[in-house]
């Protein structure tokens, strides 16, 4: 793996990108099974809705394929400490038998780089299913103030203008933008002639990750306009 020189740099690289998507991850941990001890190169945790998960992961910073071996192996660890998956990451890839040992089982032969791909696409479509119920909740907000009040506070042009800040458009161009990536559909032409003055409010991507910070940049810009509007309303 370019950038990383032995197998512990490996073994700590690995740890953090579990922690980066939000899981715990320890390294060199020794842990007691039915039979006997086990130490595991990366031990993955996540809690939610009061369950626990557990991955054992173990890193093969090798320069020839994982043979079936160290899948059987890896196999009868998470069976005998009562994982729920098993992890192998090699970036030299996977001799046929260990692909297919691992095939239908709850261990996993990926290398770090590829997990990476699938996990940021992962990442990004839960970002952008968040982003649809901010979304639906600035929509509220925002037609729940009147049209005269909207137009003082900045949050809508003045009628027939053409130029200055809509907060329509705004939640228009991220409903667009959010449901084009998550149906890997290209941006709608029609929608880009109507941004097409106001490129900030145009997403020409349906990239999961980079749709959820444009999004995520114009939607917070328009939550503080909301939130000073209802300040002043209530003032």
């Amino acid at each position: 793996m370019s950038g990383v020189a032995t197998w512990r740099d490996y073994q700590e690289e690995a740890a953090k990108f579990f922690r980066k998507i939000g899981l715990s991850a320890e390294t060199d941990v020794r842990l007691h099974g039915v039979r006997t001890f086990h130490d595991v190169d990366v031990v993955v945790r996540s809690h939610h809705l009061g369950f626990e998960t557990l991955w054992l992961v173990e890193c093969k910073q090798w320069n020839s394929p994982i043979t079936k071996l160290h899948v059987l192996a890896l196999r009868e660890i998470v069976s005998d400490v009562g994982a729920d998956r098993g992890i192998i990451l090699a970036e030299s890839g996977f001799q046929s038998g260990a692909l297919e040992a691992a095939r239908l089982t709850n261990v996993r032969t990926t290398s770090l780089a590829e997990l990476r791909i699938s996990a940021s696409d992962d990442i990004g479509r839960a970002r952008l299913r968040e982003l649809q119920d901010r979304i639906s909740s600035c929509r509220e907000r925002y037609f729940s103030l009147g049209k005269e009040f909207r137009i003082e506070q900045g949050l809508r042009r003045e009628v027939l203008m053409h130029y200055g800040y809509s907060g329509d458009e705004v939640l228009r161009a991220a409903r667009h933008a959010v449901n084009s990536a998550l149906t890997g559909s290209a941006p709608d032409q029609f929608e880009a002639i109507l941004m097409m003055g106001r490129p900030k409010l145009f997403a020409s991507t349906t990239n999961p990750i980079e749709v959820a910070d444009f999004v995520d940049n114009i939607i917070s810009d328009l939550e503080k306009k909301l939130d000073a509007a209802e300040s002043a309303l209530e003032g």
